[in-house]
């Protein structure tokens, strides 16, 4: 899943950008409200976390653009103005939740944690597909109980299928889930990722089923 960090502080952005990518998370880190408006308006982002005083455009007319375009992903708003007015008017124009500066990472990611099981989970802690579990507080997969080890790629992929059991995902879709704006998003290297996963699912009912032509679904097959 893929989370676009916005925030105009480069040593703070580093870090954040570290701790992110570091729970195994996809990030782009920008640091213009412009710039992140052009990428919310191209790319598939499962979070949103934006700096409310960024250059050129600030973090609420990102958030508003955003809102007014239909776009429901979570966002979660950083500011160094712990008022109670800017708190409000961020949830006002659609944050989901506000952090204001000086914060503690693991604060941060709990928030993102939090926000994400909410947003893609239904609020449950975990995801499952038969004999396949996944936790998202802690991001790991088990099948039949025992832990199952990805690689990033292929754990991105099966990440993704899990939160939408019995539903088509097409390469497309899955490949702008899983690479950032800085890597060569190919969604042919997506097939290779899903020959992979399917060899260490098959001692289990649980499937990733091709549909030609328009993608996969993961599923239990009696």
């Amino acid at each position: 899943m893929r989370i676009l960090l916005v925030e105009d502080d480069p040593e703070l952005a580093e870090s954040l950008t570290r701790m992110l990518k570091a729970g195994g998370w996809t990030v782009d880190t920008l640091h213009d409200g412009v710039v992140a408006d052009q990428a919310l308006r191209s790319e598939d982002y499962a979070l949103a976390i934006l700096d409310v005083g960024l250059p050129r455009m600030d973090g609420f007319d990102v958030l508003r653009l955003l809102r007014e375009r239909g776009q429901t992903l979570a966002v979660l708003m950083l500011t160094a103005r712990g008022e109670v007015a800017d708190r409000v008017r961020g949830l006002n124009l659609g944050a989901d939740d506000y952090l204001a500066k000086p914060f503690e990472l693991s604060e941060l990611e709990a928030r993102v944690n939090a926000l994400l099981r909410r947003s893609l989970m239904g609020g449950e802690r975990q995801q499952q597909c038969g004999e396949l579990v996944y936790d998202l507080n802690d991001r790991r997969f088990t099948l039949c109980g025992q832990p199952l080890q990805l690689p990033s790629r292929e754990h991105a992929v099966l990440e993704n299928l899990i939160a939408r059991p019995g539903r088509l995902m097409s390469k497309e879709q899955l490949a702008g889930k899983v690479f950032g704006l800085d890597q060569d998003a190919n969604p042919e290297a997506i097939e290779i990722y899903i020959s992979r996963l399917r060899r260490k699912l098959e001692a289990s009912p649980v499937r990733i089923v091709t549909f030609r032509g328009l993608g996969y679904l993961l599923e239990v097959q009696a």
